[in-house]
Protein backbone atom coordinates (compact mmCIF):
# COMPACT_ATOMS: atom_id res chain seq x y z
CA UNK A 1 0.00 0.00 0.00
CA UNK A 2 1.38 3.32 -1.06
CA UNK A 3 0.25 6.00 1.57
CA UNK A 4 1.51 9.77 0.41
CA UNK A 5 1.89 12.53 3.28
CA UNK A 6 1.54 15.85 1.82
CA UNK A 7 2.13 18.61 4.04
CA UNK A 8 3.44 22.67 3.65
CA UNK A 9 6.20 24.02 6.47
CA UNK A 10 7.94 27.19 7.53
CA UNK A 11 11.00 27.01 9.63
CA UNK A 12 9.83 23.41 11.18
CA UNK A 13 13.62 22.35 11.15
CA UNK A 14 13.93 21.23 14.99
CA UNK A 15 10.55 18.61 13.97
CA UNK A 16 10.95 17.32 11.11
CA UNK A 17 12.69 14.17 11.91
CA UNK A 18 9.96 13.07 14.46
CA UNK A 19 7.34 13.94 12.10
CA UNK A 20 8.99 12.09 9.46
CA UNK A 21 9.68 8.61 11.53
CA UNK A 22 6.75 8.53 13.68
CA UNK A 23 4.89 9.00 9.77
CA UNK A 24 6.92 5.85 8.96
CA UNK A 25 6.21 4.06 11.74
CA UNK A 26 2.18 4.10 11.07
CA UNK A 27 2.55 2.82 7.45
CA UNK A 28 2.98 6.18 4.89
CA UNK A 29 5.79 5.29 2.68
CA UNK A 30 6.10 8.51 0.72
CA UNK A 31 6.27 12.30 1.57
CA UNK A 32 5.58 14.92 -0.32
CA UNK A 33 7.14 18.54 1.77
CA UNK A 34 6.52 22.16 0.56
CA UNK A 35 8.71 24.99 2.19
CA UNK A 36 8.32 28.88 2.36
CA UNK A 37 11.19 30.61 2.59
CA UNK A 38 13.14 28.71 5.59
CA UNK A 39 15.43 30.10 7.51
CA UNK A 40 15.97 27.53 10.15
CA UNK A 41 17.69 24.92 7.71
CA UNK A 42 14.32 23.09 7.17
CA UNK A 43 14.82 23.50 3.38
CA UNK A 44 18.57 21.70 3.21
CA UNK A 45 17.77 19.23 5.92
CA UNK A 46 14.59 18.79 3.36
CA UNK A 47 17.13 18.86 0.61
CA UNK A 48 19.75 16.10 1.98
CA UNK A 49 16.86 14.02 3.16
CA UNK A 50 15.32 14.15 -0.66
CA UNK A 51 18.44 13.15 -1.93
CA UNK A 52 18.44 9.66 0.13
CA UNK A 53 14.68 9.31 -1.25
CA UNK A 54 13.48 9.70 1.99
CA UNK A 55 10.96 12.63 0.73
CA UNK A 56 10.36 14.63 -2.14
CA UNK A 57 10.78 18.65 -1.37
CA UNK A 58 9.49 21.25 -3.58
CA UNK A 59 9.16 24.91 -2.89
CA UNK A 60 5.49 26.22 -2.53
CA UNK A 61 4.43 27.40 -5.92
CA UNK A 62 2.29 30.11 -4.08
CA UNK A 63 2.22 33.24 -5.79
CA UNK A 64 -0.94 34.31 -3.93
CA UNK A 65 -1.54 34.42 0.36
CA UNK A 66 -2.58 31.10 0.26
CA UNK A 67 0.38 29.02 0.52
CA UNK A 68 -1.39 25.60 1.67
CA UNK A 69 -4.12 25.28 -0.90
CA UNK A 70 -2.21 26.15 -3.93
CA UNK A 71 0.35 23.57 -2.64
CA UNK A 72 -2.43 21.08 -2.57
CA UNK A 73 -3.45 22.25 -6.03
CA UNK A 74 0.24 21.70 -7.15
CA UNK A 75 0.72 18.47 -5.25
CA UNK A 76 -2.08 17.00 -7.98
CA UNK A 77 0.34 17.09 -10.71
CA UNK A 78 3.12 15.25 -8.98
CA UNK A 79 3.67 11.48 -9.48
CA UNK A 80 4.39 10.11 -4.95
CA UNK A 81 0.24 11.95 -5.40
CA UNK A 82 -1.01 10.27 -8.60
CA UNK A 83 0.42 6.94 -7.84
CA UNK A 84 -0.47 7.09 -4.19
CA UNK A 85 -3.25 4.56 -3.15
CA UNK A 86 -4.12 7.14 0.03
CA UNK A 87 -2.79 10.62 0.44
CA UNK A 88 -2.85 11.72 3.95
CA UNK A 89 -2.66 15.89 4.24
CA UNK A 90 -1.25 16.85 7.51
CA UNK A 91 1.09 19.61 9.06
CA UNK A 92 4.08 18.80 10.90
CA UNK A 93 2.58 19.32 13.88
CA UNK A 94 -0.22 16.66 13.76
CA UNK A 95 0.00 12.90 15.12
CA UNK A 96 -1.84 9.93 13.84
CA UNK A 97 -2.57 8.39 16.80
CA UNK A 98 -4.03 4.83 15.65
CA UNK A 99 -5.82 2.49 18.45
CA UNK A 100 -6.63 -0.47 16.66
CA UNK A 101 -4.40 -3.73 14.90
CA UNK A 102 -1.15 -2.93 14.94
CA UNK A 103 -1.37 0.73 14.83
CA UNK A 104 -0.55 1.58 11.76
CA UNK A 105 -2.98 3.20 8.04
CA UNK A 106 -3.09 -0.05 6.76
CA UNK A 107 -5.22 -0.98 10.20
CA UNK A 108 -7.59 2.03 10.67
CA UNK A 109 -8.15 1.70 6.90
CA UNK A 110 -9.84 -2.47 7.66
CA UNK A 111 -11.19 -1.23 11.01
CA UNK A 112 -13.21 1.25 9.17
CA UNK A 113 -13.99 -1.18 6.18
CA UNK A 114 -11.72 0.58 3.88
CA UNK A 115 -13.91 3.46 2.76
CA UNK A 116 -13.06 6.00 0.30
CA UNK A 117 -12.24 8.53 3.12
CA UNK A 118 -11.58 8.33 6.15
CA UNK A 119 -11.83 12.08 8.72
CA UNK A 120 -9.89 11.57 11.97
CA UNK A 121 -10.66 14.58 14.88
CA UNK A 122 -7.97 16.72 16.43
CA UNK A 123 -7.25 16.48 19.85
CA UNK A 124 -5.49 19.85 20.85
CA UNK A 125 -2.66 19.19 23.36
CA UNK A 126 -1.23 21.87 25.68
CA UNK A 127 1.56 23.30 26.68
CA UNK A 128 0.93 22.54 30.29
CA UNK A 129 3.56 24.80 31.82
CA UNK A 130 6.72 23.70 29.78
CA UNK A 131 8.50 26.86 28.85
CA UNK A 132 11.85 25.58 27.56
CA UNK A 133 12.43 23.54 24.26
CA UNK A 134 13.84 20.50 24.31
CA UNK A 135 15.20 18.40 21.32
CA UNK A 136 13.30 15.44 22.86
CA UNK A 137 9.98 13.97 20.96
CA UNK A 138 7.27 16.20 21.25
CA UNK A 139 4.81 13.31 21.66
CA UNK A 140 6.73 12.04 24.79
CA UNK A 141 6.71 15.70 26.91
CA UNK A 142 2.99 16.79 26.09
CA UNK A 143 0.75 14.81 27.56
CA UNK A 144 -2.75 16.59 28.73
CA UNK A 145 -5.14 17.96 26.65
CA UNK A 146 -9.33 18.77 26.47
CA UNK A 147 -11.53 16.64 27.41
CA UNK A 148 -11.57 14.63 23.14
CA UNK A 149 -15.32 15.28 23.12
CA UNK A 150 -15.31 18.83 24.14
CA UNK A 151 -13.49 22.01 23.15
CA UNK A 152 -13.60 25.77 23.38
CA UNK A 153 -17.08 24.90 24.04
CA UNK A 154 -17.81 22.96 21.01
CA UNK A 155 -18.69 19.65 20.66
CA UNK A 156 -18.06 19.58 17.11
CA UNK A 157 -14.28 19.47 16.49
CA UNK A 158 -12.22 19.72 13.47
CA UNK A 159 -10.88 17.09 11.50
CA UNK A 160 -8.22 16.01 8.81
CA UNK A 161 -8.66 13.26 6.44
CA UNK A 162 -7.83 10.38 4.73
CA UNK A 163 -8.06 10.31 0.71
CA UNK A 164 -8.04 6.95 -1.10
CA UNK A 165 -7.02 7.03 -4.69
CA UNK A 166 -10.99 6.29 -6.33
CA UNK A 167 -12.28 9.52 -4.07
CA UNK A 168 -14.60 11.25 -7.12
CA UNK A 169 -12.17 14.29 -6.29
CA UNK A 170 -12.92 18.49 -7.74
CA UNK A 171 -9.94 19.58 -4.88
CA UNK A 172 -8.09 18.40 -1.75
CA UNK A 173 -8.72 20.77 1.16
CA UNK A 174 -6.34 21.41 4.05
CA UNK A 175 -8.83 19.50 6.24
CA UNK A 176 -10.65 17.42 3.95
CA UNK A 177 -11.51 16.83 0.16
CA UNK A 178 -14.07 17.82 -1.87
CA UNK A 179 -16.29 16.25 -4.69
CA UNK A 180 -18.44 18.25 -7.42
CA UNK A 181 -21.71 19.58 -5.47
CA UNK A 182 -23.43 17.98 -8.53
CA UNK A 183 -22.20 14.41 -7.96
CA UNK A 184 -25.27 12.25 -7.91
CA UNK A 185 -26.47 10.50 -4.49
CA UNK A 186 -25.40 7.12 -6.05
CA UNK A 187 -22.03 8.44 -6.75
CA UNK A 188 -21.08 9.84 -3.91
CA UNK A 189 -17.92 8.18 -1.76
CA UNK A 190 -18.43 6.13 0.93
CA UNK A 191 -17.05 8.15 3.90
CA UNK A 192 -16.26 7.33 7.91
CA UNK A 193 -15.12 9.20 10.79
CA UNK A 194 -12.42 7.78 13.17
CA UNK A 195 -14.90 4.80 14.29
CA UNK A 196 -15.78 3.41 11.28
CA UNK A 197 -19.01 5.11 11.23
CA UNK A 198 -20.75 7.16 8.20
CA UNK A 199 -19.85 10.68 8.26
CA UNK A 200 -22.90 13.36 9.39
CA UNK A 201 -24.73 14.29 5.82
CA UNK A 202 -24.37 17.58 5.82
CA UNK A 203 -20.59 16.80 6.49
CA UNK A 204 -20.91 14.80 3.66
CA UNK A 205 -22.20 17.36 1.02
CA UNK A 206 -20.41 20.66 2.37
CA UNK A 207 -24.25 21.97 3.01
CA UNK A 208 -23.09 24.23 6.44
CA UNK A 209 -20.29 26.50 6.11
CA UNK A 210 -19.53 26.60 10.18
CA UNK A 211 -19.26 22.84 9.80
CA UNK A 212 -17.79 22.07 6.60
CA UNK A 213 -14.86 21.10 8.16
CA UNK A 214 -15.69 19.47 11.61
CA UNK A 215 -18.47 17.41 13.20
CA UNK A 216 -19.01 16.25 16.65
CA UNK A 217 -16.34 14.29 18.06
CA UNK A 218 -18.35 12.07 20.58
CA UNK A 219 -17.65 8.48 19.79
CA UNK A 220 -15.54 9.39 16.76
CA UNK A 221 -12.20 7.93 18.30
CA UNK A 222 -12.62 4.80 18.44
CA UNK A 223 -10.26 3.75 16.04
CA UNK A 224 -7.71 6.71 15.65
CA UNK A 225 -7.69 10.19 16.89
CA UNK A 226 -5.60 12.98 15.52
CA UNK A 227 -3.19 14.34 18.39
CA UNK A 228 -2.79 18.26 17.38
CA UNK A 229 0.64 19.65 19.08
CA UNK A 230 0.08 23.55 17.78
CA UNK A 231 1.46 25.35 21.19
CA UNK A 232 4.74 22.84 22.36
CA UNK A 233 6.97 24.77 24.53
CA UNK A 234 6.63 28.53 25.41
CA UNK A 235 9.99 29.18 23.43
CA UNK A 236 8.67 27.08 20.44
CA UNK A 237 5.53 29.12 20.46
CA UNK A 238 6.79 32.30 20.44
CA UNK A 239 9.75 31.46 17.57
CA UNK A 240 5.87 30.09 15.89
CA UNK A 241 4.33 33.80 16.34
CA UNK A 242 7.56 35.32 14.94
CA UNK A 243 7.40 33.21 12.21
CA UNK A 244 3.71 33.49 11.37
CA UNK A 245 0.96 31.08 10.08
CA UNK A 246 2.39 28.98 6.85
CA UNK A 247 -1.36 28.69 5.44
CA UNK A 248 -1.95 32.57 5.44
CA UNK A 249 0.83 35.30 5.51
CA UNK A 250 1.13 38.00 8.15
CA UNK A 251 -1.66 35.91 10.56
CA UNK A 252 -0.31 35.93 13.99
CA UNK A 253 -1.04 33.62 16.44
CA UNK A 254 -2.22 35.85 19.40
CA UNK A 255 -3.88 35.17 23.26
CA UNK A 256 -7.03 33.68 21.54
CA UNK A 257 -5.27 30.83 19.80
CA UNK A 258 -2.65 30.12 22.91
CA UNK A 259 -6.05 30.23 24.92
CA UNK A 260 -8.28 28.06 23.14
CA UNK A 261 -5.46 24.65 23.16
CA UNK A 262 -3.84 25.16 26.61
CA UNK A 263 -6.75 22.91 28.17
CA UNK A 264 -4.42 20.77 30.49
CA UNK A 265 -8.18 19.17 31.76
CA UNK A 266 -7.23 15.58 30.28
CA UNK A 267 -4.35 13.26 30.27
CA UNK A 268 -3.39 11.45 27.41
CA UNK A 269 -0.35 8.93 27.35
CA UNK A 270 -1.71 6.46 24.96
CA UNK A 271 0.62 7.72 21.64
CA UNK A 272 3.57 6.74 23.84
CA UNK A 273 2.91 3.28 22.35
CA UNK A 274 4.90 4.60 19.99
CA UNK A 275 7.95 5.55 21.58
CA UNK A 276 10.22 2.77 21.63
CA UNK A 277 9.91 2.46 17.97
CA UNK A 278 9.99 5.82 17.03
CA UNK A 279 13.20 6.60 18.78
CA UNK A 280 14.85 3.55 16.81
CA UNK A 281 13.73 4.92 13.50
CA UNK A 282 15.13 8.55 14.74
CA UNK A 283 18.38 7.19 15.54
CA UNK A 284 18.66 5.46 12.54
CA UNK A 285 17.96 8.89 10.31
CA UNK A 286 20.42 10.47 12.76
CA UNK A 287 23.04 7.72 11.64
CA UNK A 288 23.98 9.85 8.72
CA UNK A 289 26.04 12.31 10.03
CA UNK A 290 24.89 14.63 7.50
CA UNK A 291 21.11 14.34 8.56
CA UNK A 292 22.13 14.34 12.17
CA UNK A 293 24.34 17.70 11.51
CA UNK A 294 21.56 19.77 9.70
CA UNK A 295 18.87 18.89 12.51
CA UNK A 296 21.34 20.18 15.17
CA UNK A 297 21.82 22.79 13.05
CA UNK A 298 18.08 23.50 12.79
CA UNK A 299 18.34 22.48 16.63
CA UNK A 300 20.35 25.88 17.40
CA UNK A 301 18.79 28.59 15.13
CA UNK A 302 15.43 27.60 16.91
CA UNK A 303 17.31 28.26 20.43
CA UNK A 304 19.07 31.08 18.76
CA UNK A 305 15.67 32.72 17.28
CA UNK A 306 14.05 32.55 20.83
CA UNK A 307 17.01 34.44 22.18
CA UNK A 308 17.10 37.15 19.62
CA UNK A 309 13.07 37.58 20.35
CA UNK A 310 13.43 38.08 24.18
CA UNK A 311 15.93 40.73 23.56
CA UNK A 312 12.65 42.84 22.57
CA UNK A 313 10.77 43.84 25.20
CA UNK A 314 7.68 42.83 22.64
CA UNK A 315 8.28 39.26 23.51
CA UNK A 316 9.52 39.56 26.76
CA UNK A 317 5.49 40.92 27.59
CA UNK A 318 4.04 38.08 25.26
CA UNK A 319 5.95 36.16 27.14
CA UNK A 320 5.25 37.11 30.79
CA UNK A 321 1.73 37.31 29.65
CA UNK A 322 1.26 33.50 28.61
CA UNK A 323 2.88 32.63 31.45
CA UNK A 324 0.64 33.98 33.62
CA UNK A 325 -2.56 33.86 31.07
CA UNK A 326 -5.74 31.17 32.76
CA UNK A 327 -5.65 27.50 31.62
CA UNK A 328 -9.36 27.75 31.49
CA UNK A 329 -11.17 27.99 27.75
CA UNK A 330 -12.46 31.48 27.74
CA UNK A 331 -15.98 29.56 26.77
CA UNK A 332 -15.52 27.81 29.88
CA UNK A 333 -14.18 30.99 31.81
CA UNK A 334 -17.15 32.86 30.67
CA UNK A 335 -19.88 30.29 31.50
CA UNK A 336 -18.37 30.23 35.04
CA UNK A 337 -18.41 33.97 35.38
CA UNK A 338 -21.83 33.88 33.96
CA UNK A 339 -22.59 31.67 36.74
CA UNK A 340 -20.74 33.52 39.58
CA UNK A 341 -18.86 29.69 39.99
CA UNK A 342 -15.02 31.14 39.06
CA UNK A 343 -14.49 32.18 43.16
CA UNK A 344 -14.68 28.25 43.38
CA UNK A 345 -11.96 27.41 40.70
CA UNK A 346 -9.29 26.43 42.26
CA UNK A 347 -6.39 29.05 41.60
Amino acid sequence: MRITAVTCIKNEGPFLLEWIAFNRLIGVTDFLFYSNDCSDASDRLLDALADRGIVQHLPNPAEGRNYQMEALKDSRQQDVVLNADWVWVADVDEFLNIHVGDHTIPALIEACGNPQTISLSFQFFANDGIETFQDRPVIEQFTRSHNPDLWGGESAIEVKSLVRHDFPLQYYGAHRPFFRSKLPPKKRPSWTDGAGRDVPHRFLVAANPRRIRKFPSRGAREFATLNHYALRSLDSYLVKNDRGDVNREHRAFDDSYWRDRNDPAWQDLSIHRYLPELERELQALKSDPEIAALHEEAVALHRAKRDELLVQPAYQEMRDHLRATSTLPPAEEALLEKLGLMSEVPA
